[in-house]
């Protein structure tokens, strides 16, 4: 195959044997048989496909070496790897280069890093960092995505404002500035890129 002309052709390495799914890679590892410096790992396989075949090797062979290999790309695929124990995680239209010093640099070190793994622990910290919106807050949201001002707005929203702040008024006298601090931090949010309307679509609200 290709995979085995490429590996082949790089300075220490040789391609030692090649698994359809991660059964059969179970299955030779169960047999006692040799194993590899580094393992390459799909995600997309049948009959057990990467994250099952990682879970298992987490398990059952900790101090493996194993390098993702994939066209996959999800953010939450990348994180859920890496917290399996996958030691770096490569595309498949990798520069040559790059994959040669990732398999040196996992030999050497353990372990190889690179931009989509920093993007992808970037994006996670992004999506844990701002809260599920509230019912209240994602109806300002519609409102201020449409075209009416924010006097509008308040007209539209004041009879329902009042009588929610009315709950928590002799509790919390600044109810009206903290409700304000949250929204301006939603719509600032959104101004820089932080978190998009798609994203808040998602994410949804609670009450």
């Amino acid at each position: 195959s290709s995979l085995r002309v490429l590996v082949n052709s790089f300075d220490g390495f040789k391609l030692l044997d090649y698994f359809k799914n991660g059964q059969e890679l179970v299955d030779h590892v169960q047999s006692d048989l040799e194993l590899p410096d580094v393992l390459l790992l799909d995600m997309r396989m049948p009959v057990m496909d990467g994250l099952q075949t990682m879970t298992w090797l987490k398990e059952n062979q900790p101090d493996l070496k194993v390098l993702a290999l994939t066209v996959d790309q999800e953010d939450e695929t990348i994180i859920r790897m890496l917290k399996l124990g996958a030691r770096g995680y490569l595309l498949k239209d990798i520069d040559p280069d790059e994959f040669e010093l990732a398999l040196n640099r996992i030999v050497d070190t353990g372990y190889y890093t690179n931009q989509l793994i920093s993007e992808a622990y970037r994006n996670e910290g992004k999506a844990e960092k701002y809260e599920v919106l509230t019912g209240r807050e994602q109806e300002f949201l519609c409102y201020a995505c449409s075209e009416l001002t924010y006097k509008a707005i308040a007209s539209e929203m004041e009879h329902a404002v009042k009588s929610h702040v009315s709950q928590h008024v002799d509790e919390d006298p600044i109810y009206y500035e903290k409700l304000s601090e949250r929204l301006k931090s939603i719509l600032d949010s959104i101004y820089n890129q932080s978190i998009s309307i798609d994203g808040v679509l998602r994410m949804g609200y609670r009450d």
